[in-house]
């Protein structure tokens, strides 16, 4: 129960469809039988990720919580009975700002559940959709939240740049520059070696700045991780850059080393420039978003 004494309200999401009547304290008893109800479903939910945004939609009636701490721990628990209940469980940030500008557009009651649903599912936003594996809600997957309808935003201008090609269906062209961005980023990893980096990378384009970075490791055995989404960005906005023939910057930053080395970690930071069509070294040092760098190694000379 809330502290009103009105039944709590969860925070508002879709699932198939519909609104699923969610029970964060099921019994473990149920838990079989609820997993067997959402099979085939996919379980979708706005997550407010600060507390101003908690208190700009208030007006919306998404929560009864008091706050937004108790609003994220009641939605922490939604997520969780939500895994045991549906094949796949998905979340987005629900962006005041842009779910106003949502309902404005299309003639919509902000106040009703169906204006939030249509907002969560729109298609144009589906790349801001992050699939939650169990993560902690505020130290992980907040961020990744964050993130995602930024790289999102990105992701729609980069689209609108290559006429809708880079998430319909690509021709030659496009094709052959999401294959080549996506080389052009093997190689950087390859030629640094083990370590702990990130990516910073920037083209000029129509209607302003394409920019992307991601956070990578990378193993003495040459395994990569790097988050899906972040992985995404870089390669569509290597591919509008080259599809293109705009103007870009990347940066490669962090340090170079392994464990396997006695832990010996050298800080290190390259980049490269392109014209348009080819990336290599940086003419002289560069300064990408305060981050300082020497002119990379030559890409093709790495296999």
């Amino acid at each position: 129960m809330s502290r009103n004494g009105r039944a709590r309200r969860t925070p508002d999401c879709t699932a198939a469809g519909h609104r699923p009547r969610v029970r964060p304290r099921a019994a473990a008893e149920g838990c079989e039988r609820q997993r067997s109800e959402g099979v085939g479903q996919a379980f979708v939910i706005g997550v407010l990720t600060s507390a101003a945004d908690f208190e700009r939609a208030r007006a919306w009636q998404l929560s009864d919580a008091p706050d937004h701490e108790r609003y994220l721990a009641e939605t922490a628990e939604l997520l969780t009975d939500a895994r045991r209940r549906f094949d796949t469980v998905r979340a987005r940030m629900f962006h005041p700002q842009d779910f106003a500008e949502f309902c404005l557009l299309h003639g919509l009651d902000p106040a009703e559940p169906a204006a939030r649903e249509r907002y969560l599912v729109n298609p144009p936003l589906r790349t801001q959709l992050l699939t939650y594996q169990g993560e902690d809600l505020v130290g992980d997957f907040l961020p990744r939240l964050v993130r995602a309808r930024e790289n999102g935003l990105t992701l729609r201008h980069a689209d609108l740049l290559l006429d809708g090609r880079l998430h319909g269906e690509r021709d030659e062209t496009v094709r052959g520059a999401y294959e080549q961005g996506a080389d052009v980023f093997r190689r950087m990893l390859l030629g640094a070696g083990s370590g702990v980096y990130e990516l910073r990378l920037s083209v000029d384009a129509p209607g302003g700045r394409l920019t992307a970075a991601a956070r990578v490791l990378q193993w003495e055995d040459g395994v990569v991780r790097i988050n899906d989404e972040d992985l995404e960005l870089l390669c569509a906005v290597f591919c509008a850059g080259l599809a293109r023939g705009l103007p870009g910057l990347a940066v490669l930053h962090g340090a170079q080393g392994s464990a396997a080395a006695c832990g010996e970690y050298r800080p290190t930071a390259w980049a490269w420039a392109s014209e348009g069509r080819v990336w290599a070294p940086a003419a002289g040092p560069v300064r990408l978003d305060g981050v300082a760098a020497e002119p990379g190694y030559r890409l093709e000379t790495v296999c």
